[in-house]
């Protein structure tokens, strides 16, 4: 899938060295796919133009890649013929929640805490992607498909914090009374055996 995603990159109409790839993959594929390493982005870059799929070029900047139309069509071939399949879903503060009996509410809750201030900064990031896309992203547009996943991925972000936020009510909720407490701020009445609580008796 590495491939196919820096393959993905290469297609709007600009010609990248391979730190620039690195750079959009950080600030694209981030938020929705695993980020390649720097030494595996220069690694399929190679193997890519072995294949025919890029062309590279030397510039000031660096050595630059482009797609070749050998690539474009693979990449087309994969879009149309690749099953697309259901994403794994791995979240640790879901797994740590299934066997939340092992702990106390209190740990629980300062893990989804933490994990609502994660969002939450990733969800800042990514308005900012998102509006860098704005300058091109209506229909037909250069940037008309990343903007539809930039606002996917900030309803995915808002969903998160709906659900932590709900989940941590939940568990404030259920957390038992201190030892001792009553409920109320009266001394409990208690009788002797034999006598009566009621008042009179």
């Amino acid at each position: 899938m590495t491939s196919y995603a820096l393959l993905g990159l290469l297609t709007f109409g600009d010609e990248l060295t391979g730190y620039e790839l690195k750079q959009r993959a950080d600030s694209t594929l981030r938020f929705y796919w695993q980020s390649p390493a720097m030494s595996q982005v220069y690694s399929e870059l190679a193997r890519l133009t072995s294949h025919g799929l890029l062309r590279k070029q030397r510039e000031q900047r660096g050595t630059t890649y482009a797609l070749t139309p050998q690539g474009r069509e693979t990449l087309e071939r994969w879009m149309r013929e690749a099953p697309v399949g259901f994403p794994v879903f791995k979240h640790p503060q879901a797994l740590h929640l299934m066997i939340g009996h092992l702990t106390d509410t209190t740990t629980l809750v300062a893990m989804l805490e933490d994990y609502l201030e994660q969002v939450t900064t990733a969800h800042a990031d990514l308005t900012e992607v998102r509006r860098s896309l704005a300058v091109a992203d209506g229909v037909g547009e250069v940037f008309h498909y990343p903007s539809l996943v930039a606002d996917w991925g900030l309803a995915h972000f808002d969903s998160e914090l709906e659900i932590a936020r709900k989940t941590m009510a939940r568990l404030r909720a259920e957390e038992p009374p201190a030892a001792g407490a009553t409920g109320s701020d009266a001394p409990a009445v208690t009788s002797r055996p034999g006598e009566s609580s009621e008042p009179g008796a």
